[in-house]
């Protein structure tokens, strides 16, 4: 199968956890909010590193559901820089999974992407500079 029928996810990997019975919506399928939630802290993981310390989450754009997650598929958070600022952080963010109970023809499925912005904070919750990035 070639990366045009079966694209792969863009940015690193950050986080990777397993959709469970608890996490379902009335229909049965994963919760979205769910789904953002492990964005969210797969981008947090992504831009406190960064940061080099705390950041806030501080808007979420462009949130696209494209297909359902199902309980026991490896869910699967990636990030990439967009741009980093002064204070702020903006990163993509993509949910891909590994559908391993059913039959699918690609061994990963983008389930959705969103761009988080994140802005550094010091211990009193007030915004901080980002240090620049070495190189």
């Amino acid at each position: 199968m070639s990366n045009e029928s079966c694209p792969l996810p863009e940015g690193s990997l950050i986080l990777r956890t397993l959709a469970m019975p608890a996490d379902t919506n009335a229909n049965g399928d994963i919760f979205g909010g769910w789904i953002m939630s492990q964005m969210d802290i797969a981008g947090g993981i992504l831009a406190k590193e960064l940061a080099k310390g705390r950041v806030a989450t501080i808007a979420v754009d462009s949130m696209k559901f494209i297909r359902p997650v199902k309980v026991g598929d490896v869910v699967c958070c990636y990030g990439k820089i967009l741009h980093i600022g002064t204070t702020s952080i903006r990163l993509h963010l993509e949910t891909w999974i590994q559908p391993v109970i059913r039959e699918e023809v690609c061994a990963y499925l983008k389930v959705t992407e969103a761009d988080f912005t994140y802005v550094a904070i010091d211990d009193k919750g007030q915004k901080r500079a980002v240090p620049k990035l070495d190189g």
